[in-house]
């Protein structure tokens, strides 16, 4: 039985809640894990973003201590998941990308049984329980067999299952797999509320990369064992532009009016753009053009005027915004182990 943690007292939300610190977990030659390190605070949903086989799930599960590392250490709520396991598990909450459903088991006996597995007894058991229900919008099924869940619904049940004892860090490995997009938004905003409304730290793995660009707050790119890249999601396009050479430039997307005539005017705006200085990699199509540029906002200003100037009639102007895919794409390589 694992020993429930004490009531938290009141969390910095600058305090940092969740540690790999040189961490290395080797298979005989293979590094799945080589030398990673990053920190996630409280209060923050966390991104970790890799193809498979890059070691995402490897120090999951030694972030959940169940796997030790070769070298390093991970640390939950400032305790080592080397030296103090049992006090680790006390704050954290792993979902694995899947779980064990018992037979013969309801919502609420599913949940009951890993609020006693935590030492939970009475009154809190059962507010603990009631909680989860609410909080995972559960409550309707709760006399439900477990083996009748829908997808989604057994996706919250295991989010629920993680929540149990209230931890303070949560790890979960690919939640969204498998579920419709009306799930994911919605197991999307659950994941949200445990950072915004409760406080928690949440370290996420997802192969959707859309769906984590819209909660994340920082993200981790891993390939073959190691971290390319690490920080918030501007710091991460930032290295992209850095990587690419692009270190003040931006990607403009214009849309062009074309008429009667589409081709030639298509045609007309490339030469214009290719006379033009800051712009580079320019890519035309009949309804307009994306192409790189190098200048400050005052010339980007004054390239609009003239681009109208020239008799362009421009429908749509404004900067690319650099997706986390975009992001991955651009820092990895696609290196398999």
């Amino acid at each position: 039985m694992i020993e429930p943690a004490p009531a938290p007292a009141p969390t910095n939300t600058a305090e940092v809640t969740l540690e790999l610190r040189h961490l290395h977990r080797f298979f005989g030659r293979l590094k799945a894990v080589n030398d990673v390190s990053f920190q996630v605070r409280a209060g923050q949903v966390m991104g970790f973003i890799g193809p498979n086989g890059a070691g995402k799930t490897t120090s999951m599960r030694i972030a959940a201590t169940l796997d030790t590392p070769t070298a390093g250490d991970a640390f939950i709520c400032g305790y080592s998941v080397v030296d103090d396991p049992d006090k680790v598990r006390r704050f954290l909450g792993f979902m694995p990308d899947s779980f064990g459903r018992y037979p013969n088991m309801n919502v609420v006996e599913y949940l009951d049984f890993y609020a006693r597995a935590y030492g939970l007894k009475g009154a809190r058991r059962r507010d603990a329980i009631e909680h989860v229900l609410v909080f995972t919008e559960l409550r309707k099924l709760a006399d439900k067999p477990i083996d009748t869940l829908s997808k989604g619904m057994g996706q919250r049940l295991g989010l629920g299952r993680c929540l149990i004892h209230d931890p303070q860090v949560m790890v979960l490995d690919e939640p969204a797999a498998g579920l419709d997009p009306r799930a994911r938004v919605e197991l999307r905003e659950l994941i949200r509320l445990l950072a915004t409304e409760m406080n928690k730290t949440v370290l996420i793995s997802s192969h959707i990369l859309t769906e984590l660009s819209e909660i994340c707050d920082s993200a981790a790119i891993i390939e073959a064992g190691q971290i390319l890249a690490f920080g918030t999601m501007d710091e991460i396009h930032q290295q992209m532009r850095q990587s690419s050479g692009q270190d003040v430039g931006r990607t403009l997307l214009v849309r062009i009016s074309g008429g009667d005539d589409s081709e030639a005017t298509s045609d007309k705006l490339e030469k214009w753009l290719l006379e033009q200085p800051f712009v580079s990699r320019v890519q035309c199509t009949q309804l307009g053009a994306t192409f790189d540029f190098e200048g400050h906002d005052r010339e980007q200003t004054q390239f609009l005027r003239s681009m109208l100037d020239a008799g362009i009639e421009v429908l749509e102007y404004h900067s690319k915004t650099h997706s986390l895919e975009d992001a991955f794409m651009n820092i990895t390589q696609g290196i398999t182990q």
